[in-house]
């Protein structure tokens, strides 16, 4: 049988979503740099960072809400242009020297609002684009997550740092055009219309019903806390890498840098093998095995005794993980209907975010009572025990039956136009 083909369209969204994860990696280097330059106190810095998250938890239900009545390729090049222009202004203010720690904090915030619709957007947008077909949306995203990493943790972020070193908002400078860029790009991909929807009912009870579906649905309940129990874990463990490298391992900032490297380039290959693990195992049992991967990654860095034997833990960790979101995306993507795709997928990234920066308070309080390898052995018991609870959720028989309900359904969108 003759595998479906991709789309000459689907270039140009991976075009931008290369073209923006490169800028966006550039940027994400150069605010940490910036509000060092601009205070020396810790708690400060790190406001920066909360800053670009807060988004999620205030807005994340109410955006995948609107994002479900609005036209999503619009929404995208929108949500592109309003953060290129605002880094403009940053710019311009940075010029004229204008910015200090309130601005940073407005910047971050605003910025995180915009990626909050695009990637909700995209998200809903990539299965209409794609028929819902189960091959494709795998090999989509796994192209997508593969340049994201490629462009966004390889070259970005050295890219920024080098770039900050010249001036402090050049670095602001290439993320903005990169917006622009990739507004462009995506203003030419085809129309879908936004799919129906229940007259008369409150943004709220919309926002409410996408989150209520998650609950209700077994496969999607799983599909949720796997991301959301691997943040709060991996959150808790990276909150102390710095000094787990530094005074465990005896590396210092080059071997920091190698381990983090480590990751990405296990992330790269991760969105890769994702499709050849789901031919073999199955898409659950393939799951399943990327879950036991990410507990032994956490125990050999719990017990090593040198940087080698982590470097390949990390390699393994984010070869895992990467697979993991390819897989779970695409399912997500195939078995949700059109017109609860934005509200589903802003639920499920709401949990998996928030979860994040309670594991990295937990992380760092569990470090300073019981030693840095404390955060990854216990990482590695929560995951494990994440495994257990959630393989069952994901099986092979819940997710083939699932996909099947979901081909049985009357499709919810009209043709592509374009």
């Amino acid at each position: 049988m003759t595998e479906p083909k991709m789309p000459r369209a689907f270039g140009r969204l991976w075009s931008a979503a290369t073209v923006s994860s490169l800028g966006d990696g550039a940027y994400l280097a150069a605010l940490p740099l910036f509000a060092v330059a601009l205070s020396s106190d810790p708690v400060v810095v790190s406001l920066v960072t909360v800053a670009a998250l807060l988004p999620y938890p205030l807005l994340g239900l109410v955006g995948g809400a609107l994002v479900d009545r609005w036209d999503r390729r619009r929404t995208m090049w929108l949500a592109d242009a309003a953060r290129a222009l605002l880094l403009l202004v940053t710019v311009v203010a940075g010029a004229m020297g204008l910015i200090g720690i309130p601005a940073l904090l407005l910047l971050a915030f605003l910025l995180g609002v915009g990626e909050l619709f695009f990637d909700t957007a995209a998200q809903a947008y990539l299965p209409d684009l794609l028929a819902r077909d189960r091959t494709l949306l795998r090999k989509a995203n796994s192209r997508l997550r593969g340049a994201s990493t490629a462009a966004g943790q390889f070259l970005g972020p050295p890219a920024g740092s080098f770039l900050f070193s010249v001036g402090r908002t050049l670095p602001f400078v290439v993320d903005a055009v990169s917006f622009v860029g990739s507004a462009l790009l995506i203003r030419s991909l085809p129309k879908v219309p936004p799919p129906p929807r229940e007259p008369g009912r409150s943004l709220w009870a919309d926002a409410r019903e996408g989150a209520s579906y998650v609950l209700r649905d077994r496969v999607l309940l799983g599909l949720a806390l796997r991301p959301a129990v691997g943040n709060f874990a991996y959150a808790g463990a990276e909150a102390v890498l710095a000094l787990y490298a530094r005074d465990v391992l005896g590396l210092h900032s080059v071997g920091y840098g190698l381990l983090l490297a480590a990751e990405a380039l296990g992330g790269l290959i991760g969105a890769f093998l994702a499709g050849p693990l789901e031919k073999r195992l199955g898409t659950g049992t393939a799951l399943t095995v990327t879950a036991v991967a990410e507990v032994a990654a956490m125990l050999v860095v719990g017990f090593a005794s040198n940087g080698v034997g982590v470097g390949a833990a990390f390699v393994l960790c984010g070869c895992a993980m990467a697979a993991t979101m390819v897989l779970g995306w695409s399912v997500r993507q195939a078995i949700v209907p059109a017109r609860l795709m934005g509200r589903v997928g802003a639920a499920s990234r709401l949990v998996s975010i928030s979860a994040g920066p309670v594991g990295a308070v937990l992380g760092g309080w569990l470090a300073s009572v019981a030693g840095l390898r404390a955060p990854y052995l216990a990482a590695a018991g929560v995951l494990a025990v994440m495994t257990v609870v959630v393989a069952g959720m994901t099986s092979n028989r819940r997710i083939e039956a699932a996909l099947a309900a979901a081909a049985a359904r009357p499709s919810e969108v009209s043709s592509v136009d374009g």
